[in-house]
């Protein structure tokens, strides 16, 4: 069987849902599985739109080697790093985000640009948009440095194996091809994203702040702004806003989240293609608390590091 036929059989066939790790595992907070399977749940209603966005991410999830660039991925950013998660949950939690987030843009009468450019249509852009952002982080499992660059090599073999099941026509998707690796490239700003769906893939990836994510880096002993920040962060809604096709609400335990906020999310609202669409919303909850609630008691300082105890 060729590559070319074994990537058509594999996007054609049913796939079951296998979404865990198979070698290389970093166990995860309940609460982040948690919010990878309410996602998943969110996202269902709106496959029916984007059949091909669907057919290609399924493909991808349930991948043994795009699954072990994941592994690997998070293994250098958690284990080496101390960074926060950066695998398959992270993915899947972003592309569904970015999937939600795109379609209240178009359903607010926003082109993106593979339509724009005549390259595709709107499944084409969801596509572009949900397949970078599940990708977008795989090249870490080479070095964090250097990850969006070493990611687009990374996910262009990836592509090229799954790609030709879905489009025939060898010039549409080599164009849809570019588009997702411009996107990956981009994601963390630096260089800034120049299209609609690579604003999008910077702003999903920012959508996942949460505690669930953060307390992995925090339990290894990663003790400074950006973990605590993060574990006051308890929830994060997409929907539409009164003034914005888009109001990204964050629910903060404790205003240290701001932090979290600001670093991760808002620069890339603002500086990015989508401002004049999305807007952010920090809200503490309870709402009649008058008081933060408490993130750390007791700090030691040990071989020139916070130890929390």
């Amino acid at each position: 069987m060729t590559e070319q036929s074994e990537a058509h059989r594999q996007l054609s066939q049913p796939k079951a849902r296998v979404y865990k790790n198979r070698g290389v595992v970093i166990t995860l907070a309940a609460s982040y599985e948690e919010l990878e399977a309410l996602s998943l749940v969110a996202v269902e209603p709106m496959w029916a739109k984007y059949p091909k966005t669907r057919q290609l991410w399924e493909a991808l999830v349930n991948d043994p080697e795009t699954r072990t660039n994941w592994d690997m991925a998070n293994y250098m950013a958690v284990n080496k790093l101390g960074y926060n998660d950066h695998g398959m949950t992270h993915g899947i939690i972003t592309s569904t985000n970015a999937i939600r987030i795109f379609d209240l843009l178009v359903e607010a009468g926003i082109t993106p640009d593979v339509v724009v450019s005549g390259a595709g249509d709107l499944d084409d852009a969801c596509l572009v948009t949900a397949i970078a952002t599940l990708l977008h982080d795989i090249g870490n499992q080479v070095h964090r440095k250097y990850h969006e660059m070493l990611g687009v090599g990374l996910a262009r073999d990836l592509l090229d194996r799954f790609m030709p099941g879905l489009y025939s026509d060898v010039e549409q998707r080599v164009e849809l091809r570019a588009f997702i690796l411009n996107a990956i490239l981009t994601h963390d700003f630096d260089p800034p994203p120049l299209t609609f769906e690579g604003g999008l893939v910077g702003v999903a990836d920012g959508t996942d702040v949460t505690k669930g994510r953060g307390r992995k880096a925090f339990d290894l002993g990663k003790v400074d702004i950006h973990s605590v920040s993060a574990l006051a962060i308890d929830e994060v809604r997409l929907g539409p806003g009164k003034d914005f096709p888009v109001e990204i609400t964050v629910i903060m335990n404790n205003s240290a989240g701001i932090f979290q906020i600001e670093d991760t999310l808002t620069k890339k609202v603002v500086r990015g293609p989508l401002s004049k669409w999305v807007t952010v919303t920090a809200v503490t909850q309870p709402a009649d608390s008058q008081n933060d609630a408490r993130i750390i008691e007791r700090l030691t300082l040990k071989n020139g590091v916070f130890v929390a105890e």
